[in-house]
């Protein structure tokens, strides 16, 4: 009869000892917490009382703030100082971008394919969020997104919303390139497709950037940025690229307003 042998013992993260956690970090916090809540500032006292400190001890903390710039004095009040507005603004910015990466993934399951979310920036094509699955993966950056605008839906929907100017100045510094046998030839060709592009037309594209693949990319309005939409099916389910495309832009128009997609993100 084998012998028993004792199952191997997890390490678990045991929960802080409160003899561990630093008092000085948790007085700050509290005095953090009180500023915020007064919007128009606040004296030392009043903070002090409220997050029931001594007052030489927030003296020293408010102090300690002040000069790291998480808070700043005017006329003996406190307010919340530039150090503070930054996290707040990186935490608003994670987020939007939660917000967005989430929004997509309903996208995703909805309709059954990758979803991306791009934008045109100084530019640049530049793909912020990518929702796919294990199922339905995304397409193989095998070329430059940037670089090879030319050639899938995405870049051709940016492109398509910018002027003359800025797609000669794009093609310029990114000229066509054959990727696939099914690549637009040169830049000519491509402005004229781009010319003929409806101003909230689905953009699509059949096996220009990857073979096998198919795509296709609607434009939304980002304040005065080109963004896109886009998401890509294999070859083989080709004839759900138009009411894919259709449902993902009535989902769109549902959400976007709420949704308060940014291009900070």
């Amino acid at each position: 009869m084998p012998e028993a042998r004792t199952p191997p013992l997890q390490a678990v993260s045991p929960e802080p000892h409160p003899t561990t956690l630093i008092g000085s970090v948790q007085r700050a916090m509290r005095l953090l917490e009180a500023v915020a809540a007064r919007q128009h500032g606040a004296p030392a006292k009043q903070l002090a009382r409220e997050a029931g400190l001594a007052l030489p001890t927030a003296y020293h903390l408010l102090r300690t703030l002040v000069h790291e710039g998480y808070l700043c004095r005017d006329k003996g009040l406190f307010f919340l100082g530039e150090a503070a507005e930054r996290l707040s603004s990186s935490g608003a910015q994670q987020k939007r971008r939660s917000t967005v990466s989430e929004t997509l993934a309903q996208w995703r399951d909805s309709i059954g394919a990758p979803v991306y979310y791009a934008v045109y920036r100084e530019g640049e094509i530049e793909v912020m969020c990518v929702a796919d699955s294990p199922g339905n993966p995304a397409v193989e950056e095998w070329a430059d997104f940037r670089e090879t605008g030319h050639a899938h839906a995405i870049g051709q929907c940016l492109l398509s919303q910018l002027d003359e100017k800025g797609r000669r100045d794009h093609l310029d510094r990114y000229p066509v390139q054959s990727i696939t046998p099914y690549t637009v030839r040169d830049n000519v060709s491509l402005l004229r497709r781009l010319e003929r592009t409806g101003r909230m037309e689905p953009v699509i594209e059949r096996q220009e950037y990857a073979l096998g693949t198919v795509c296709a990319a609607l434009p939304i309005t980002v304040g005065t940025t080109a963004a896109a939409m886009a998401f890509s099916l294999p070859l083989h389910q080709a004839d759900r690229l138009l009411p894919a495309a259709h449902q993902l832009q009535g989902e769109i128009g549902r959400l976007l307003g709420t949704l308060a997609i940014s291009i900070s993100i």
